[in-house]
């Protein structure tokens, strides 16, 4: 029986919030979809120090990058996943800085391991955004995002429509405090109720792509492995080895 890893990035300085409580509907809609075949965690930006890339182009000779901070942290565990779910708020029409740092450093040290390109990773990832405005940003974020995702050699994947046509997107009607979204879904309030339902459904949809995906490349394995683009992916199936079931 194949199973998968999918980890919840929650790109928010908060410690609780609702782009964090987002994420937990959308982790917690897995068990339904994929009962006992999904390993869910959840990496908080809160209290984290992940800095700028500086182009000092170090992980040229390093393989790594060569400042020493949070980065290495989530990048371990970015690595080791099957699955991505960024679920962030809107900052200034875009993605948070913190996470934009994690993504240039990530980028730039895969690019310099893989010889000048990223391989094929084929992780599935799923992309949530919340903003306090109905019209702040939200596709936006996810685009960039769902972008970044297939520069990474990953697959994108959305929810069911119609709440859910690039990811799942929420408001908190101006309001800014941290548990805005879940009490505005408490009281029945239609917008929280989409996004909500878009969270579910997206985190359904990762994980059951995810199976898909692993499945699909433990079948054609011999392929995969002549072909020389699939090495990390190929090293994710061996790292699990064959499963009871």
């Amino acid at each position: 029986m194949q199973t998968v890893k999918l980890l919840g990035i929650s790109g928010s300085p908060r410690k609780r919030g609702n782009s964090r409580y987002l994420l937990e509907r959308a982790l917690a809609a897995t068990d339904a979809a994929a009962a006992g075949r999904v390993e869910t965690d959840l990496y908080s930006f809160a209290g984290k120090n992940i800095a700028p890339c500086v182009s000092c182009f170090r992980c040229e000779d390093l393989g790594d990058c060569a400042i020493r901070d949070d980065f290495q942290e989530l990048r371990d565990a970015w690595l080791a996943a099957d699955a991505i779910i960024y679920s962030v708020p809107v900052y200034h029409m875009g993605i948070p800085g913190q996470l934009k740092c994690f993504i240039d450093r990530l980028g730039n040290t895969l690019c310099v391991e893989e010889g000048g390109g990223v391989s094929k990773l084929l992780k599935v990832v799923g992309v949530a955004a919340q903003g306090d405005c109905l019209f702040s940003g939200q596709e936006q974020v996810m685009s960039a995002l769902i972008n970044h995702a297939v520069l990474m050699g990953c697959i994108p994947v959305a929810g069911d429509p119609w709440q859910s046509y690039l990811g799942a997107a929420g408001w908190t009607r101006q309001d800014l405090g941290e548990n805005s979204l879940r009490d505005l879904y408490e009281s029945g309030e239609a917008d929280a109720k989409v996004a909500v339902a878009a969270a579910e459904s997206l985190g359904k949809r990762v994980a059951q792509t995810a199976l898909l995906i692993k499945a699909g490349g433990a079948a054609c394995r011999d392929m995969l492995a002549a072909d020389g683009a699939y090495g990390l992916f190929l090293s994710r199936l061996q790292s699990r080895g064959p499963q009871p079931g």
